[in-house]
């Protein structure tokens, strides 16, 4: 099971731990905000899931990099609608049927599939 925990630390600063690690989360600067906290566990997944396919074609892709852009709905609920994740293989030589394998591939990221699939959640205040 996964688990991320966070503690209120000052103002809208809070502390991280999930996983063995720690980051901060702040909507003034001295972390990621929430929305930019999804953003990079999409990104990061798709980013491991490239590593994972390239390992298992035995593709040499090096250095590549993995951007997740999204804006707000103007009218509530406030939330992503749309978000585009763009893959820059940097120049490496893959051809047509590879790059379309990959893609397909790349739909195996559980981040990628949780955001499908519009888990409900369930909040409880103890």
């Amino acid at each position: 099971m996964y688990k991320a925990q966070i503690n209120h630390k000052q103002d809208y600063e809070f502390g991280v731990v999930s996983g063995g690690s720690e980051f901060n989360i702040d909507v003034k600067g001295k972390g990621f905000s929430p929305p930019d906290a999804l953003l990079v566990a999409l990104a990061g997944c798709v980013g491991v899931y490239i590593r994972k396919y390239a390992e298992g074609a035995r593709l040499k892709l090096e250095n590549f990099s993995v951007t997740a852009e999204a804006e707000f709905s103007k009218e509530p609920p406030y939330c992503f609608r749309n978000i585009a994740v763009n893959i820059d293989l940097k120049g490496a030589e893959i051809d047509e049927r590879r790059k379309r394998a990959l893609a397909e591939f790349l739909k195996n990221c559980p981040v990628h599939n949780t955001l499908k699939a519009n888990p409900e959640i369930a909040l409880s205040i103890i």
